[in-house]
């Protein structure tokens, strides 16, 4: 299953950066948004990339060009018909993502891969809303995009051996590494992870230390590059409530339940850094 053309179904920080190293990597990438100004936003944030990339001498000026002539935007679904693979990375709302693949499994091509970037919504939940469960699989890239080298690769049940086989070549062409798991709530990384992240926040809710502390014993203490307070406020507080949530929904155990500092601050609409403070206050 030959990957070529590659559409990019939403231009926010994931949806830009996987069309930028798409379009570095030389498929032909189409990144489709549902406002010309979304798709102008997220083609500039590229451009950007680009130029600090080539002033630093990572990449070449050629190179640069090269993955810009690769690129194309577009405000129309129907711009994904003829993508060999379809990568979406619109907002983390189930329906939205049931309702966006099931327009996509009558807009694509038969035997075009449906891939999703999403970080908790189950696979077969997704394949289940098209017609080609076996062409559907999960795309997890880490943010940022163009700098993280793992894709979490989400195979559901129904996939089939050469999608998952076509989707890693495709991640290790980009220059990711491709790291495959099973279906499952949380899939590895965020259920790993947003346990940790909430058992941060309850050491916080119970008074046991500072948010400096708690940071700081986990940055020298486990060589972390960043604390979990902090990095509940990289990722947003709302996305680790949401994904302690289907962690708490899918396994049925109380292990998992949300802090409630963590429900109270979201509530408060203290979401970390895009809200200008969660744990830390940000200018």
């Amino acid at each position: 299953m030959d990957i070529h053309k590659i559409a990019v179904l939403g231009a926010g920080q994931m949806g830009n950066g996987i069309a930028q190293v798409a379009a570095f990597a030389g498929f032909q990438v189409t990144m489709i948004d549902i406002k010309q100004e979304y798709v102008d936003k997220g083609l500039s944030t590229i451009e950007r990339s680009l130029d600090k990339l080539v002033s630093k001498e990572k990449i070449t000026l050629q190179s640069a060009n090269d993955a810009r002539s690769n690129l194309s935007i577009s405000t129309d679904k129907q711009s994904a018909a003829d993508a060999d693979l379809v990568i979406e990375a619109i907002p983390e709302i189930p329906e939205l993502k049931f309702s966006t693949f099931m327009e996509l499994d009558q807009i694509c091509k038969e035997g075009a891969i449906l891939a999703s970037n999403t970080s908790s919504i189950s696979i077969d939940d997704i394949a289940n809303s098209t017609s080609r469960p076996k062409m559907v699989i999960g795309m997890h890239f880490m943010n940022p995009v163009p700098i993280m080298k793992l894709v979490e690769v989400i195979t559901g049940t129904k996939t089939d051996d050469e999608v998952r086989d076509s989707v890693v070549a495709a991640a290790e062409k980009m220059g990711k590494v491709a790291l495959c798991c099973k279906d499952s709530p949380g899939f590895i990384s965020n259920r790993l992870l947003c346990p940790m992240l909430n058992e941060a926040i309850l050491s916080l809710q119970d008074g046991i230390a500072e948010p400096e502390s708690i940071d700081g014993i986990m940055k020298l203490g486990m060589n972390h590059p960043i604390g979990p307070l902090a990095l509940s406020d990289l990722i947003g507080l709302d996305t680790v409530l949401h994904i302690m949530n289907v962690l708490h929904e899918g396994f049925g155990d109380d292990k998992y339940a949300p802090a409630k500092l963590l429900i109270q601050m979201v509530d408060e609409g203290k979401l970390g850094r895009k809200s200008g403070e969660g744990f830390y206050k940000y200018n």
